[in-house]
């Protein structure tokens, strides 16, 4: 899942701008030829995630640089648990530091707070996915970490599916006109998904013929109702102020899935430091 040909293109863009004119500091302090050891260590327990694109950064850097992961990604780390090592030229380690560590931490965070509400409805028949609130740019890696986490990943972009929402409703006309010009248009393989906001709306969507309704903002008895009249004839999202505490009482419902902008758009960043060592 990930392409490095568009995270090289990410990280050296974001190399430019962390040092357009390079790093005053450390080509000030440092010896061009000097060698140094450092470590990932872990702050905090979680899961972690985005240490190949870390390793990528350094690589970048200094084409000499040893990095050795001690763990991949996936894994459950500990505090205090070192997660690689890595050895090279100095300049490149200490400029290479900040965005590593940026891109790991958030990679990390993501990856573990999906696992949370993952493991609040094992046993459910719903799956937790993503949705495009993520940082721009940052898309392929965000929705990475999801996967790691135990997530499955929404559409990737407007290219990918068709999400028909209340605006595109409000522009055609209504849910079944805007349904009927998807499905004579859409390639067979893309499926046509409608957002509804209230009953009446999942009446019309279903009777459109929409291969998924997601339900926005709906409360859990409506999303019960919702589950029970479309019979397994269509996959059912929920989606809208979903967090850790009603996350299960959503799955509890039947949908099949259930959507968290807040874990890429609110997430917080697991804590990882770069230590250097003698």
């Amino acid at each position: 899942m990930l392409n490095f040909l568009v995270i090289d293109k990410i990280i050296k863009d974001a190399l430019v701008e962390d040092m357009p004119y390079g790093d005053v500091t450390t080509q000030l302090l440092i010896p061009q030829e000097s060698i140094s050891s450092a470590v990932f260590l872990s702050k905090e327990n979680g899961i972690l995630c985005g240490i190949d694109v870390a390793k990528r950064v350094f690589e970048i850097l200094d084409s000499n640089i040893k990095f050795e992961k001690l763990k991949t990604d996936g894994d459950y780390i500990q505090k205090g648990n070192v997660l690689a090592k890595i050895q090279g030229n100095t300049r490149a380690i200490l400029m290479g530091e900040r965005l590593a560590l940026n891109l790991l931490q958030r990679m990390s965070g993501i990856a573990t707070f999906t696992n949370m509400l993952a493991q609040k409805i094992k046993g459910y028949k719903a799956t937790v996915t993503d949705t495009r609130k993520t940082i721009p740019l940052l898309r392929m890696l965000d929705k990475y970490a999801v996967f790691v986490g135990g997530g499955k990943n929404h559409r990737y972009s407007l290219s990918d599916a068709v999400l028909i929402k209340d605006n595109h409703i409000k522009a055609v006309g209504s849910i079944t006109e805007a349904v009927k010009r998807a499905k004579e248009n859409v390639p067979h393989t893309m499926k046509v998904e409608v957002e509804v906001r209230n009953m009446q709306e999942f009446e019309e969507a279903l009777l459109s013929g929409a291969d998924i309704i997601m339900l926005d903002h709906f409360t859990v008895d409506e999303m019960k109702k919702a589950v029970e009249k479309a019979k397994g004839r269509v996959l059912i999202e929920a989606s809208g102020n979903i967090n850790i505490d009603n996350i299960e009482e959503i799955a509890k419902t039947g949908v099949d899935i259930i959507s968290v902008g807040s874990i890429t758009h609110s997430v917080k960043s697991l804590d990882i430091s770069l230590d250097f060592v003698d």
